[in-house]
């Protein structure tokens, strides 16, 4: 059996236990095949969660931006995230009041030819900016959706100050996502 190291690459981001991965691609004439997920080989770089539910969103326009969301106890999720057509811009903002990078955030590009994955953990906000048009975007997570759990945060908040690149026009956000709470007016359920 190969090595974890030998099918993923780990990238530890600025705020402690968020991850980038890359798994590792075997290619020739007919294209490449590559293993996305496997629990033991995760568990060996920190990544403990049992993932319970898939998700997959679409968005058709580059500078679309979904988020920043997060579910609150006892329902929070972590998150494994993929772009499978297109690219992102991924985020995600520490909420963990205890934590040294409390209110801070950290990104990467994901993009569907890298195949790299973004590890966000419980107690963070989580969001991206579409980069390419028809985006998909797929992403795992260790608890179910909890509606009345559900939260987020506004995206263009000052005191985050998270540089998405959107086009010129701006971005495209939804309804519910431009009236989410400022960062200032958040009480934080992580400890």
């Amino acid at each position: 059996m190969n090595a974890p190291a030998a099918k993923f690459s780990v990238t530890p981001q600025s705020i402690a236990d968020v991850l980038l991965i890359k798994p590792r691609r075997f290619g020739d004439a007919r294209g490449w095949f590559s293993e996305t997920f496997s629990a033991s080989a995760y568990a060996e770089f920190g990544v403990k969660a049992e993932f319970v539910q898939d998700n997959h969103s679409l968005s058709a326009a580059p500078g679309v931006i979904r988020g920043l969301h997060f579910q609150t106890p006892p329902s929070a999720q972590a998150k494994l995230v993929r772009v499978v057509r297109g690219s992102v811009f991924d985020v995600a903002v520490d909420l963990r009041r205890s934590s040294p990078t409390y209110g801070q955030w950290c990104g990467a590009t994901l993009t569907a030819s890298g195949g790299e994955q973004y590890f966000v953990p419980r107690g963070f906000a989580h969001g991206f900016c579409t980069l390419e048009p028809d985006t998909e975007f797929v992403y795992k997570v260790d608890g179910y959706y909890a509606p009345e759990c559900d939260a987020g945060l506004r995206y263009d908040d000052p005191d985050l100050g998270i540089a998405w690149p959107v086009p010129e026009g701006g971005a495209t956000v939804s309804d519910k996502d431009a009236k989410l709470p400022f960062f200032r007016d958040f009480q934080s359920p992580f400890a």
